[in-house]
């Protein structure tokens, strides 16, 4: 059965004499870029630490599909980062799955024979001249080191599987299919531990990873670098958010995929919305910038970093107070990192020196131990301090509290240590100086024998190293 083809509203009809036309006088067509990706053999090693995880079962991942942005328009595609993690591919509707033997098989829609049909030249979302050249099966198996074959020899009805939900909507339902069929009791209990255990076995990163991760930050401590070099003309621009927006977005195109997620960046008083991605506003000299930014590798592997600067290139003396603060937590926080220690106990020991400055500054009152029992500055930090980081700028998401939230850090570990100050415009019980003041300092660390290393460390954090950087630019 021909699947139909995905051609527009305006698509012109084609004569039998173009059709008998375009499938002659073509030459070898074959992609300039087939060699076995460098990721090849560790993600041989993690496809068998998963079969070897749930033995004799078959397992189903897929890629995801193209998700509509307007009308006749997609996003750009992304695989969903645990076949990313399994396989190194990164085409969309294409399915993994992991046989009851243990063997891997790749199921990926090939780009179209030039001799048969019409998609190659007509299907505005699949064709090669729409959407670029698909691997054929043989060159599939030469990028990624492991069997394939065509998605339409994917037999899913009536065999029982774990399947990772809520990525492709016909393999859901072919899976649900199967499930029903043969009676299978592990229901939905099983699939939640598949999708555990894809999150958990990503915990502790590998060599190549944390090379793909370095390569991130380097480049986003260049994007910072660039941003902070164009601050003269974006002082001047109505959308001056935007416009840093964009200097970072280059960079972050240039040396790698894209940003890891919406950059944010915010002047003024939209530094206490912890969200902040309109990134519209104006920049005044005299106000603070904050900016959250990662560069996505080519391999989806993100940074997440945040620094908070002056945008007259000096701190004034109150904005210097709220930055010293968030910068001791900060220093306090990456001081409890080491193989052993609790998760919680970065973000309890930044909360902590949180707590006795607010308490110095007469905002709080009570000890710090009923000040952390009362969760009363929570008012101005609002939310946790950190995460871990890796395909995902929130990475591991799925991974059961005990070993994540819950759980205590191992050597391989990749986290982000991002405490803040939000000083809402309109909270009356600051003083005035300190309304619409927001700080964060975000920095990425890997977990190590001996402690933790600053893996973003070619930004500068203390605000004495901070105002010398920007002078250096300017």
């Amino acid at each position: 059965m021909t699947e139909p083809l995905n051609i527009g509203s305006h698509d012109l009809p084609v004569t039998d004499e173009l059709a008998a036309f375009m499938r002659t006088g073509w030459g070898p067509a074959r992609r300039d870029d087939v060699r076995a990706r460098p990721i090849a053999p560790w993600a041989a090693k993690r496809r068998a630490a998963l079969a070897a995880r749930f033995p004799g079962e078959r397992l189903v991942i897929p890629s995801g599909t193209l998700k509509v942005r307007s009308n006749d328009s997609d996003y750009r595609f992304r695989p969903h980062s645990a076949y990313s993690y399994l396989t190194g591919a990164g085409e969309s509707d294409d399915v993994l799955v992991i046989e009851p033997s243990g063997e891997a098989v790749l199921y990926v829609r090939p780009r179209a024979s030039r001799e048969e049909g019409q998609e190659f030249y007509r299907d505005r979302r699949y064709g090669e001249f729409w959407a670029g050249p698909r691997p054929d099966l043989a060159e599939a198996e030469e990028l990624y080191q492991l069997r394939c074959a065509h998605i339409r020899d994917l037999e899913l009805e009536g065999r029982p599987a774990r399947v990772l939900r809520g990525v492709d909507a016909a393999v859901d339902a072919a899976v649900d299919a199967a499930v029903d069929a043969a009676g299978d009791a592990r229901g939905t209990r099983g699939d939640a531990e598949l999708a555990s255990f894809l999150s958990e076995m990503r915990l502790v990163k590998d060599e190549w990873e944390l090379g793909e991760l370095r390569h991130a930050v380097d480049a986003t401590a260049r994007g910072f670098e660039d941003v902070v070099r164009a601050l003269p003309r974006a002082l001047g621009h109505p959308r001056g958010e935007r416009y840093l927006e964009g200097v970072f977005g280059l960079r972050a195109r240039l040396e790698g995929n894209a940003t890891g997620y919406d950059s944010i960046v915010a002047a003024g008083s939209h530094a206490c919305v912890l969200h902040w991605i309109r990134n519209d506003g104006r920049l005044s000299p005299g106000d603070l910038l904050l900016m959250d930014a990662g560069v996505e590798a080519d391999t989806l592997y993100t940074a997440d970093v945040t620094r908070t600067i002056p945008l007259s290139g000096r701190f004034s003396p109150i904005q210097r107070q709220a930055y010293k603060l968030v910068y001791e937590a900060q220093t306090a926080a990456i001081a409890t990192l080491r193989p052993g220690a609790r998760f919680r106990d970065f973000h309890l020991a930044a909360m902590r020196v949180i707590c006795d400055g607010l308490r110095d500054w007469g905002l709080l009152k009570g000890s710090t131990d009923a000040l952390m029992d009362s969760g009363l500055y929570r008012r101005y930090t609002l939310c946790s301090s950190g995460h871990m980081l890796g395909l995902d700028v929130h990475d591991c998401a799925r991974a059961r509290a005990e070993v994540y939230l819950d759980g205590v850090l191992e050597e391989g570990h990749v986290l982000t240590v991002e405490p803040g100050l939000y000083f809402q415009p309109d909270d009356l019980t600051l003083p005035e100086e300190l309304r619409g003041i927001g700080i964060r300092i975000e920095d990425d660390l890997v977990v190590t024998a001996g402690g933790a290393t600053l893996l973003s460390g070619g930004l500068p954090r203390h605000p004495d190293e901070i105002e010398s950087w920007m002078a250096t630019l300017a």
